[in-house]
């Protein structure tokens, strides 16, 4: 496997630090890895699946958000359509620099976007999503008790896995106006829902809402024991084997190379 770093623009112009991990030999094809909600590419889960989907002989180009990690630009200006916006440039840029991606994989908010992205990506065949909520909205709870503050003054500073972060008025509005569920009738890629029955953070019933919500062929598969950020080696290699195995019937085998 080789593991290079790179930069795009983003969908407003900021760059964005990203790594591409391929296998050495023969790529089958491209993947496109959206992390958690003020995560980064380079969380745990993020950086195994990928590797483990390089070892499956499967391209993933996993990158930080507009305002995250390396990346350019103001968290507190971002939102969820501009994640959304992010995506489809990244899948430009792999369209320019490599090869359209077929695959598309979210964790957690990263999920939501990639079912939002996937329509205005033609090259992808099937979309995973791990640990997802059915609605972007759901994140407003990880900092519910500076919701009311961030109405009343237009933004509030939270803590976030310990690490302040700007919420502005905008954030709350732009999550409030979407409508996933649309988004996912109309997929017309293949779906596998992966989310674990004890996570504390997204609750499995998000999982249900996806899986009613989108049509065939979709499949659901339970990280059993797992937690939110599949921070255990195990279940991140688990996840990474059981995407590899399932979007096989699903995307186009690049020709191997001649002699």
């Amino acid at each position: 496997m080789r593991s290079e770093r790179t930069e795009f623009p983003g969908a407003h112009g900021h760059k964005l630090a990203a790594r591409i991990d391929a296998p050495d030999a023969h790529i089958r094809a491209h993947a496109l890895f959206a992390h958690c909600f003020t995560c980064g590419k380079d969380i745990f889960a993020a950086s195994r699946i990928a590797r483990t989907l390089a070892d499956h002989g499967i391209a993933v180009l996993r990158f930080d958000f507009t305002g995250l990690g390396a990346s350019e630009g103001e968290f507190a200006n971002t939102n969820f359509s501009s994640n959304v916006a992010d995506l489809v440039a990244a899948a430009n840029h792999l369209r320019r620099a490599h090869e359209a991606p077929q695959l598309l994989i979210g964790h957690s908010l990263g999920g939501a976007a990639v079912l939002a992205a996937a329509g205005e990506i033609p090259e992808v065949r099937a979309v995973v999503t791990i640990s997802a909520p059915s609605d972007p909205v759901h994140v407003a709870g990880l900092f519910r008790e500076h919701v009311d503050q961030i109405r009343a003054e237009g933004e509030a500073e939270v803590q976030l896995a310990g690490r302040p972060f700007r919420i502005k008025h905008q954030f709350l509005q732009d999550a409030a106006e979407q409508r996933l569920a649309q988004h996912i009738g109309r997929l017309r890629r293949a779906l596998l829902v992966m989310h674990s029955p004890v996570d504390d953070t997204v609750d499995i019933d998000n999982a249900t809402k996806i899986f009613l919500a989108a049509r065939h062929p979709k499949s659901f598969i339970s990280l059993a024991d797992a937690d939110h950020l599949l921070t255990r080696p195990a279940d991140a290699v688990y996840a990474a084997d059981l995407i590899a195995a399932w979007s096989g019937r699903y995307l186009a085998q690049a020709p191997a190379p001649g002699p």
